[in-house]
């Protein structure tokens, strides 16, 4: 019912006319109960801590998904695995002191198509994985570990990209509820081409990205902990002409009252992949309590293309910041694609962007929001009911349909607004900004910023 009315809320005015419709919660039908319950230890499993258990494990995840489906009870030890794969119409249940933890060996993920830094390239699947299924849920009190032995991202001798912990692909109607995951140097969950996923009350740790949403409908993340290196979530819909010629963007995301941790970058981040778009963002009732840079940082480059539209933060309270609340970077962030947008379509279409009962405190910056293409300013902003303390202001570049209201912070040094090419509401007694420098043009893509 919160998240109903949450959603309720987001839709209608706001400021300037700015209309921001709300995202559509996920569609989750019913799993019926065919009565089918299964124990990996009834099929061999040791959970011993040493043993791998893989085959035990998959075999009885096979016999759930053939049987029609069903639950999968993991008892209490802990269980060495490789790659799992979880079939359609299934529960896998981890009880209370029950641990999946990963193989060392990168041998024991299969090597497929995976998607990383926006592009399909050859890698090691994720530990728990699933593809082209429907009706899944992981839930329980236990833990879903990756094995510290796989350090790094990608393997530096064959290039391939290291398994994520959680990986869905091409999944429908998928429930993640309670279990406690831990995650090394690669991205903990990632679901790409996924519709209908609920995330409710887990805990997410690790030693880069939380939660990566790639090119999914209808996301809900709610009551969820996250303590990460990297991005606690990020927004991302593919790189360059491949994904927008696929496009298939990220949309109707809902975030409710989580807790956000990050030692190396944002809280929530959208981009800097989404040359197939974000769109229809609701982020409500969280604390973003460490960033390493801004709490919310939203980024994208010329080449990418497609659009971040329809993003609406609201209840959000705000510290340990270490550079700021909010910055947007819609110039260059991220890797050039080989195969870029191009032409005036790579420059990407940023348009309404609300942020209401936003408190900070000490945050170095409130907002850094300069890096915008004077060739498609942004189209709607909205900060509204601003309150605490930052060392700096404001700095606006190339937008319109501006609406600043009521904010209320206590800036140590500098003005509370400086601002070049914006118009709006709000805006009286802003100091002027030196312009953005237009990016330049590259000879092979004309209009593209250099990479």
């Amino acid at each position: 019912m919160a998240a109903a009315s949450a959603l309720a809320q987001a839709s209608g005015q706001t400021g300037t006319g700015l209309s921001t419709p709300p995202p559509a919660l996920p569609a989750h039908s019913d799993r019926a109960d065919n009565g089918v319950r299964l124990n990996p230890r009834d099929f061999g499993a040791k959970g011993d801590g040493a043993t791998k258990d893989t085959v035990a494990v998959q075999t009885v995840l096979d016999r759930c998904a053939v049987l029609g489906g069903g639950e999968v009870v993991v008892p209490a030890g802990t269980y060495v695995v490789g790659a799992i794969r979880i079939g359609s119409n299934t529960t896998l249940r981890l009880e209370e002191g029950a641990t999946l933890l990963g193989s060392p060996d990168v041998a024991d993920y299969p090597i497929t198509q995976v998607r990383w830094e926006g592009r399909w390239i050859p890698g090691y699947i994720g530990l728990v994985w699933a593809q082209d299924a429907r009706n899944i849920t992981i839930a329980g009190k236990g833990k879903i570990l990756g094995n510290t032995a796989i350090p790094g991202r990608v393997d530096r001798a064959s290039g391939l990209r290291h398994p994520a912990l959680i990986e869905l692909v091409n999944c429908h109607n998928i429930l993640i509820t309670e279990v406690y995951t831990e995650q090394n140097d690669m991205w903990s969950i990632h679901p790409v081409y996924c519709d209908d996923l609920t995330f409710k009350g887990v805990t997410v740790k690790g030693g880069a990205d939380g939660i990566d949403v790639d090119s999914c409908r209808r996301v809900l993340i709610d009551h969820c902990d996250f303590d990460t290196t990297d991005d606690c979530i990020s927004l991302k819909s593919g790189r360059g002409m491949e994904a927008n010629v696929i496009a298939r963007p990220t949309e109707d995301v809902t975030i409710l009252d989580c807790s956000f941790r990050d030692k190396h970058w944002a809280c929530i981040g959208i981009g800097s992949e989404t040359s197939g778009g974000v769109r229809r963002v609701l982020v409500e009732r969280c604390r973003c309590l460490a960033a390493r840079t801004f709490a919310i940082y939203i980024k994208t480059r010329p080449g990418r293309g497609a659009f971040i539209e329809d993003i609406v933060m609201r209840d959000l309270d705000v510290s340990g910041a270490g550079y700021g609340f909010l910055r947007l970077n819609i110039l260059d962030s991220g890797k050039q694609d080989q195969f870029p947008v191009g032409g005036p379509d790579g420059i990407p279409t940023v348009r309404n962007f609300a942020f209401e009962r936003i408190k900070v405190t000490e945050v170095p910056v409130l907002v850094e929001a300069v890096l915008i293409h004077p060739d498609k300013p942004l189209d709607g902003f909205v900060l509204k009911d601003v309150t605490g303390t930052s060392g700096r202001g404001m700095t606006l570049a190339n937008m319109k349909n501006v609406d600043i209201e009521n904010v209320r912070v206590n800036v140590f040094s500098g003005p509370l607004l400086a601002m070049d090419n914006v118009t709006g509401r709000g805006l009286e007694n802003a100091q002027p900004l030196i312009p953005t420098a237009r990016p330049r043009r590259s000879r092979a893509c004309p209009a593209i910023a250099s990479a």
